[in-house]
Formats: C-alpha cells, structure tokens, sequence
C-alpha cells in the first residue's frame, strides 16, 4: 500500500521513511535481547514525525522514566492516528492504557490478548504484556498469552525463553527446562534463555553445572542491560552461594560482575542496586556479611538518594532493610510513609492488592533493626513469601524472605515454629542446603528449650 511499509513482524507501518522502521526494528531487537540500547527508539520519531508507530513507542519507552518528555509523543501518536495502519491503532490503545496514569492492569492486559490475536507475530507485545503480568503477580496469564502465539512463533529467537520463565513462575520446572533448551538451539546467545535454564538448575541444586553454564554463556553478556547483565550473574552468585563455595567466591562476583557494572558510562545505577541489594540480604541472612566489609554501607548510602526510591516495590522492600540495617533508620521511615502515601492514592482493588507488600516491607524495616518479634507481627502467621508476586519478583527472588521469616521466628525464639515453615518449604524443593541447616538448627533450639 502506498506510503505504508512493514515492520519486522510483517505489519504495515504509516511511513516512506527507511531510517524509521530501521530504528523501530532495532528497538524490538534490543528489547528481546534484554540490550542496552533501547533508547534507539527515540530516533524512530525524529526520522518520521508523523508515525504513530514511532511515536507510541518512544512515548512507551519514557513513560516510567521521564514522563514529561513521553506526553509530547503521545499526542503527536494521537493527531495522526486517523492515518496509520489498523496495527498502529491497536498498539496505540494497548499503550495508551498502560502508560494512563488511572490504568486498570487487567484491561490492559485484556487489550493485549486482543492485539496479539490478531498480529500474533509481534513479540515485543508480547514481551510487554508478560512484564505486566510478572508485576501482578499473574504467570498463569503470561502463560497464556505466549501459548496463544506459539504456533505461529515455533522457530522465532526468544518465543521459548519467554514460554519458560512463565512455565517457571508456575512451578513447572521440567517443561520450563525443555522450553529452554529449546530456546538455547535456536538462539544460544539469548540471555533471558541462559536465565531460564539457571533457574532450573538452581531449583534442581544443580548448581555446580549452573555455575559452568552460565560462566560459559557470559562471553556474550557485555552488550546486556545493566538489570540484565547484573542479574545473571546475580543468579551465578547465589549458586555459589548456595553450592557452599567460599564467601569470598560470592564476594567476587558482587564486586567484578554487579558493583562494577555502575563504571560503565551507560550503566543504569537503579538496575545494578536492584541486584546488590537482593544479594546483599542473602549473604546477611547467611551470617556473611562481614565477609563483606563496608559494601553493604557503601550500598545503603547510595540507597539514601530518593531517585531511586517509587521505581518499583522490590527494590523499594530491599532498599528499606539496607537503610535500616546500617542506621539510617530515618531515611527507612521516609520511605515507608512515602508507600504508604502512594497506596492510599491507588483505586481500591490495587490497593488491596498492594497492602500485603506494604507490610512486608514494615517487617523488613523492623529486621533491618534487629527487631525480630516486632516484624513478625506484620508478617502472617502461615507466611509464604511465593504469595509476594505482586512486589514484582520471581520464585527465586521471593526466596529471600522466607529465609527472613524462618531466621526471625529462630531469633525470636519460636523453634517450633520455624521447624514448621522449613519442612513446608522442604517439601516444595527438598535439595535447598541453607534450609537444611535451618533445620538443624531449629530442632538443636528446640531441644535445648525443652530441657529447660
């Protein structure tokens, strides 16, 4: 069709500019590949204003960051909608609801089920919608919408990583590691693939091999995302970790491999705290953080800066322990009553959705202090961290906080009841060394009380 071309997927796209659907053809690359230069969209719509395409794009990729300079392109989307081609308009509803300021998760993920039936080929909203979902804590969903696209997507890079993090998140680790391994022979350069298969192994115990795997893989991370390229090998770390490799080994990888990362002139310091942080915990939860030196310090005190506060409720969890393990309770407070500010603006559904992350949070303020007993209380007494999904983190990330629970319940003194909450995650992955040695100690605890 005259003045129309097509993009990566086969779509038409409203525009005779060649340079445009080259920019917005690198972009899908660099989202898929998890890539840090996803700012290339931004030239799509200096190449051709008027492309609604382009435009919405751009807008989307601003939409968390800088918001200001994302409603410009919104409107500029919109005045030439009349014009674009159907698969401009139904990108441009789908983005325009995610990015409103009152959207409603469940429509917008109701409009990408739509979308994507009828371009299936479009990876990218794919791609878009399973973050939605990871953040609603909602992996049935994002199964869901990558089986409704797999036939048409059998031999597309990235289609299987993306079934198998889905399949992961719902437990079904042994499809989840023949997605991936499928995935790997298409593409074995595919890092969200490498993520997948380490997921597995971790859950299996297998973490000699998930070592070797990933060390093997990482020559092809250098032109990662810092969230990404920290977060494999954030996963490399809790395999030593968990594999009874010396803490130095664990300290190394903080230190050449996450920390490191913020040298790079393009680094984003939000996505490398992300993961310091969530190892960081681990480490203390372990009784190794003296291995560690000052970095824990060094870290919190780059975590008092407020623009990496609201950027998303992990980090947002993480960051309130860090404070208010290294004393800087007042800062911890801050934050706590700016989430609290942010909840009770929320529609009533999020709201209640979200409450539960507020009070993981507050109990993680009060271990942060020492304050065992009092974190507790915010903390159900049936707690299980794979309920959490909503702070948006995956199983092994959430993992963490069951470590918490069961140490605080250990330190307040309630062996009976730790000795419960281990053998319940036991059953759910009976290979996991650190809960075993909870146990022990646990059942030692529980003994010395009861000769008393």
């Amino acid at each position: 069709m005259e003045g129309f071309k097509v993009d990566k997927w086969g779509y038409e796209v409203k525009t005779n500019s060649d340079s445009c659907i080259s920019s917005i053809n690198s972009y899908y690359h660099q989202v898929l590949s998890y890539g840090r230069e996803r700012s290339v969209i931004l030239e799509a719509p200096k190449q051709d204003p008027t492309c609604v395409l382009a435009n919405i794009l751009a807008a989307h990729y601003l939409s968390s960051a800088d918001s200001s300079r994302a409603l410009p392109l919104l409107q500029a989307a919109k005045s030439y909608l009349e014009q674009a081609s159907l698969y401009e308009k139904v990108v441009f509803d789908v983005i325009n609801c995610l990015i409103s300021p009152s959207r409603d998760d469940d429509v917008a993920v109701e409009l990408h089920f739509k979308l994507l039936k009828d371009f299936p080929r479009d990876l990218v909203s794919l791609k878009r919608a399973q973050v939605l979902c990871f953040y609603m804590g909602r992996p049935d969903l994002s199964l869901k919408l990558v089986e409704q696209v797999l036939s048409v997507n059998k031999q597309e890079s990235y289609i299987y990583g993306m079934l198998a993090f889905s399949l992961l998140e719902l437990g079904r680790y042994t499809d989840a590691e023949e997605a991936a391994n499928k995935g790997f022979e298409i593409d074995s350069e595919d890092a969200w693939t490498h993520h997948a298969l380490c997921h597995v192994y971790q859950y299996k115990c297998r973490f000699k091999e998930a070592v070797q795997f990933m060390e093997k893989c990482s020559r092809t991370w250098s032109s990662l995302s810092s969230f990404m390229y920290t977060h494999n090998w954030w996963h490399v770390a809790l395999c030593y970790l968990e594999g009874h490799s010396p803490m130095e080994k664990v300290r190394d990888v903080y230190d050449q491999n996450i920390w490191k990362e913020l040298e790079r002139s393009d680094a984003s310091p939000a996505e490398v705290y992300l993961n310091a942080v969530g190892l960081l915990l681990r480490v203390y939860v372990r009784g190794g953080i003296n291995v560690f030196g000052d970095r824990l310090k060094i870290l919190a005190d780059c975590l008092t800066n407020k623009a990496f506060w609201y950027l998303e409720w992990h980090l947002d969890v993480l960051v309130v322990w860090a404070l208010s393990c290294t004393g800087e309770v007042s800062k911890a407070e801050e934050l706590l009553e700016g989430l609290k500010s942010r909840i009770s603006k929320m529609t009533k559904k999020k709201r209640q959705h979200m409450q539960r992350a507020m009070l993981l949070a507050e109990a993680l303020f009060e271990y942060g202090k020492g304050e065992n007993e009092r974190a507790l209380e915010f903390l159900d007494e049936t707690f299980d961290a794979i309920n959490y999904k909503i702070i948006g983190a995956s199983d092994e990330q959430l993992d963490v906080f069951n470590d918490v629970w069961i140490t605080m319940l250990l330190n307040s003194g309630q062996a009976t009841k730790a000795i419960q909450a281990i053998e319940k995650q036991l059953k759910k992955r009976e290979g996991t060394p650190f809960l075993w040695r909870l146990l022990v100690l646990s059942i030692a605890s529980h003994k010395t009380f009861n000769l008393f």
